[in-house]
């Protein structure tokens, strides 16, 4: 039976802990080496959306963001999960028209927007979302760029066999370090391959966005230019109320963090040359979010400003139907060693 991760997140209640999230984090550099280290590293998880830095690099890899003209605007959003907020979608049509598309060549499926108050909008003058409200149509925009620069096919390059999902695939065995051949397999939610790879090699993928020194010029230009993208739009790679966009917002260019479903968070740290990968067991966002801002300070690259952005996070205040604070979500005492 595997040991019970050593991370702890607590929800707090007066003086009681109600509940707890258990999970792993790591700090990698960019040869492979853990800096720190928090329980099951090598256990397999599914990156989600953390990743999505990992593949805009085939957007400007190909030459298809000098070809069509992609500014650093939209490299943010091909690294987003977007709230489908106007600025977001308006960017992804536009983006899309340039490329002679549109929406419906959007293979991301619909949902409402993340942002609630866009959601509220939209429903209250009567229209349904499309596809740009997905918050992965900025990486599908990206995707299809790519396939248009290279004279693909448009039409399926959700495929696992089309180009664009095997470049892909070659990006992140090249920069994680891990060959993907026997990795476990799924679809992820915007309908494109997703792999599990354990939670060490996705955190040096992501050092390895920060220390480019081992690259080929192309590689290296490549992830300079989308982790400069993203901490100067941090609008466009999150939105209004978001972590990623409060932190990026505050850091000055210290770091760019992304987020991705059931509890998995990544981090980009230019200055350190080091990458951080969180997984929370039980999937929980509310306990990843603590757990990354917690691994940011421990980092020291949080300063006073970044430190009091995210005081909500580095202590989420647990509030009761009359807006009174009765308890927290935290980081158990002790939690760094």
């Amino acid at each position: 039976m595997a040991a019970k991760n050593p991370l702890i997140i607590e929800v707090t209640r007066g003086t009681m802990v109600e509940s707890r999230h258990r999970g792993a984090a790591v700090v990698m550099d960019a040869k492979g080496k853990a800096v720190h280290a928090w329980g099951e590293i090598e256990r397999i998880v599914c990156p989600r959306s953390a990743i999505k830095p990992l593949q805009a690099l085939a957007v400007v890899e190909t030459g298809a963001a000098e070809a069509f003209g992609v500014t650093d605007a939209e490299l943010a959003l091909a690294s987003a999960s977007h709230g489908g907020q106007a600025e977001h979608t308006d960017a992804v049509l536009a983006w899309l028209e340039r490329i002679g598309l549109g929406s419906e060549d959007l293979e991301c499926g619909v949902h409402e927007p993340l942002d609630a108050e866009t959601a509220k909008e939209k429903a209250r003058a009567g229209r349904k979302p499309g596809p740009a409200d997905n918050n992965c149509s900025g990486k599908h925009a990206g995707m299809l760029t790519t396939a248009k620069h290279l004279g693909e096919e448009t039409a399926g390059y959700t495929r696992p066999g089309h180009p664009v999902q095997q470049r892909l695939r070659t990006i992140l065995t090249d920069m994680g370090g891990e060959g993907l051949s026997q990795a476990p397999e799924g679809t992820d939610g915007c309908g494109i391959p997703v792999f599990g790879m354990p939670l060490s090699a996705m955190a040096r993928a992501l050092a390895r966005m920060a220390d480019t020194g081992g690259f080929e010029a192309g590689r290296a230009e490549a992830a300079g230019r989308i982790v400069a993208a993203m901490t100067a739009n941090p609008m466009l790679v999150g939105g209004r109320g978001r972590f990623d966009t409060i932190a990026m917002e505050a850091a000055n260019g210290a770091f760019a963090v992304k987020t991705g479903a059931e509890g998995v968070h990544g981090a980009i740290l230019p200055g350190l040359g080091l990458g951080v990968a969180v997984k929370i067991d039980d999937g929980a966002r509310r306990a990843a979010q603590v757990a990354m801002a917690a691994v940011l300070d421990h980092l020291g690259v949080l300063d006073d400003k970044a430190k009091t952005a995210l005081a909500a996070f580095l202590e989420t205040p647990v509030l009761n139907a009359r807006g009174e604070r009765v308890g927290e979500i935290r980081m158990a005492n002790g939690w760094a060693g």
